[in-house]
């Protein structure tokens, strides 16, 4: 089984233009953990003491799950997050030398002598440590290797390996986690970004690799593009994977809705898993399918994740279309005036952009 680490408290916070209040976020951590989720992290505790207050009120709610929050691997990040009360904390470096040259001057050693002093003190305390390596996907791979075998020695539990700008590929994450992987047997958490919209992809192909933790967000809220989607990783792990997993249609899709709307961020129609229009069958080959039987074109039904299925009246349907959606008005149906309403059905949606109502469907097919 995947570990779910939800960041929508974090990293979906960070997404530009988006900010939760204290109310919000405890509801999105109810709602999480209602969702099935097996772990949240919580904020970032070296903002300040709003931010403090809270993860310490989050942490109130006393959920049956690991909460982290977020610090840089320094001392007084560390501090922070103890005063909170978390049991665990991820500890950020910096790994690739772009940013290594940014943020430590080139200063490699430095980044050592910070592990150390913050590992050491994190697990003196108790806590569950994971080490996020900030921008991994373009550092060299020896010296990931290096970081975690370091980072084991002093009791690390977890490696974060973040894809922090987007550029992996599915076939290069499976890659570079498998060597990873051999190297210790540390767990190793996937953070994927969606720049080329592959981070979902990614994330799942480093849990094919043998990751063991995948970071989400909900509907992929986060900086840039955006993170991998809670629920487009819970239902690939249930559907595709075959994990044990109960989804709650009902919570689903109140979760999705209360993000989107404390985001002020519109969830898309054809979003996937989540979008309002993606079991809609317009085309006459699916419709005529779907309509003799449910497994024909579509992976998981509506009704598990609180959707519908529909059949619209547009410029593609077929005389099955018509013909089910008549019969349904109670008409007894003449099927050779079928493929003349076709054609009339074509050349309106054609001309106004719409597709047809039940009502209209019914008054042109009288009128024949």
């Amino acid at each position: 089984m995947a570990i779910i680490n939800d960041t929508t408290l974090r990293d979906g916070e960070q997404a530009p233009y988006v900010a939760f209040n204290t109310n919000e976020k405890l509801q999105i951590a109810k709602l999480l953990y209602e969702n099935g989720v097996d772990e949240l992290e919580i904020g970032i505790p070296a903002m300040g003491k709003k931010e403090q207050n809270d993860i310490k009120e989050l942490l109130a709610l006393n959920l049956p799950l690991r909460m982290m929050s977020w610090n840089r691997a320094v001392i007084s990040d560390l501090e922070h997050s103890l005063e909170c009360g978390v049991q665990a904390v991820d500890l950020s470096i910096p790994v690739s030398k772009t940013l290594i040259d940014i943020k430590y001057r080139g200063q490699i050693d430095k980044i050592f002598q910070n592990l150390e002093a913050t590992i050491s003190l994190a697990k003196k305390e108790g806590l569950f440590v994971c080490i996020g390596a900030e921008d991994s996907s373009r550092a060299d791979l020896g010296f990931l290797k290096e970081i975690i075998l370091f980072a084991k020695t002093l009791g690390a539990d977890r490696f974060r390996y973040c894809d922090t700008i987007g550029i992996l590929t599915p076939i290069k994450t499976y890659q570079v986690i498998s060597i990873l992987k051999d190297t210790s047997d540390i767990e190793i958490e996937m953070h994927t970004h969606n720049d080329f919209g592959m981070a979902t992809a990614n994330a799942i192909a480093g849990f094919e690799a043998g990751a063991n933790s995948i970071n989400t967000t909900v509907i992929g809220l986060g900086e840039r593009a955006g993170n991998a989607s809670f629920e487009q990783v819970l239902m690939s792990l249930k559907e595709q994977f075959k994990e044990k997993r109960e989804i709650h249609p009902d919570k689903l899709k109140e979760l999705v809705g209360y993000v989107s709307l404390c985001a002020n961020k519109p969830l898309g129609d054809y979003m996937p898993i989540v979008g309002k229009n993606i079991f809609a069958h317009e085309s006459g080959i699916h419709a005529n399918g779907m309509i003799k039987n449910d497994l024909a074109y579509e992976p998981f039904s509506p009704q598990s994740v609180g959707l519908k299925r529909d059949f619209p009246i547009g410029k593609h349907s077929g005389t099955s279309t018509l013909k089910y959606h008549l019969q349904n008005c109670g008409l007894e149906v003449d099927t050779s005036k079928l493929q003349n309403l076709i054609e009339n059905v074509r050349d309106i949606v054609t001309r106004r952009k719409k597709v047809l109502d039940l009502k209209e469907l019914k008054e042109l097919y009288l009128c024949m």
